[in-house]
C-alpha cells in the first residue's frame, strides 16, 4: 500500500493573498521534502509540451493518489475562503505539464472561463536554469513587458501558486526548453464555454491515449 502524499494544507491556510500585481498566494513546500522524494520517481514519462489529461498518461499509483487529492474539497474549500469566492459548483480541470518548449511561456492571461488558476511545481531546484531566471513564473503588471513584473516563483520544492484569473492577471516567463513538471487545476466557471473546454478536454484525453499520437 502507498503512503499517501497530503499536501501542507495548514500553510496554505496561514499563506498571504498579495495584492500585487493581483491577488495570489504562493506556498513554498505545499508537498513536503520527503513526499516531493518519493514523487520524484513517480513522475510521468513526458517527452513532448502542451498539457495533457491525467487519464492520457500511464501515472503511478503514488501520482494518480496526489492528483486525486487536490480535486479534494478540502482544497476548494479552503481556497474559496482565501479569495472570498463560491467555489461549491465550480467543475474542476486538471492537466499535466512535463516539458516546456521555446514559444511555451509568452505573455498571457487565461480563459475567462478558468476562475481560478492552480499551479504546483514539482521540480527539483538544482536545475541551473531557474538560477538564471528561466522558466520562473512572473506576475506581471501589463500584458506587454515580461521584466516588468511584481513577483517571481521559481518552479520547484513543491511550490503553490494559487491566483482568480481577471482582465489584468497577466504572466509568462522566460524561455526555458527542457524537462518542467507542473500540475495545473483550475476551477472552471459553470457556463456553456467552461462546459464547451471542459468537453474539449476530455476529448484531448481520449485523442492522446490514440496509439499514434506521440
Amino acid at each position: 500500500m502507498i503512503q499517501p502524499v497530503i499536501p501542507d494544507y495548514a500553510a496554505l491556510e496561514a499563506a498571504t493573498v498579495s495584492p500585487e500585481p493581483f491577488a495570489h498566494a504562493v506556498v513554498p513546500d505545499f508537498i513536503r521534502a520527503d513526499d516531493l522524494r518519493a514523487l520524484a520517481a513517480s513522475l510521468p514519462v513526458i517527452r513532448s509540451g502542451g498539457s495533457f489529461p491525467p487519464q492520457a498518461l500511464g501515472l503511478t499509483p503514488l501520482m494518480a493518489q496526489l492528483v486525486d487529492e487536490l480535486q479534494q474539497p478540502r482544497l476548494r474549500g479552503i481556497i474559496a475562503t482565501k479569495f472570498g469566492l463560491d467555489l461549491d459548483d465550480a467543475p474542476t480541470m486538471l492537466t499535466l505539464r512535463g516539458r516546456t518548449r521555446a514559444k511555451d511561456g509568452r505573455i498571457h492571461r487565461d480563459s475567462a472561463c478558468k476562475r481560478v488558476t492552480v499551479l504546483l511545481y514539482l521540480n527539483a531546484a538544482d536545475n541551473a536554469a531557474w538560477s538564471r531566471h528561466e522558466g520562473c513564473l512572473r506576475l506581471l503588471r501589463n500584458g506587454h513587458d515580461l521584466e516588468d513584473f511584481a513577483a517571481e516563483i521559481a518552479p520547484v520544492n513543491g511550490t503553490l501558486v494559487i491566483f482568480p484569473n481577471g482582465p489584468d492577471t497577466w504572466h509568462g516567463h522566460r524561455q526555458y526548453v527542457g524537462p518542467r513538471h507542473t500540475i495545473q487545476l483550475n476551477y472552471m466557471a459553470n457556463d456553456a464555454s467552461a462546459r464547451n473546454e471542459l468537453r474539449r478536454h476530455r476529448l484531448s484525453a481520449l485523442t492522446k491515449r490514440l496509439p499514434w499520437v506521440a
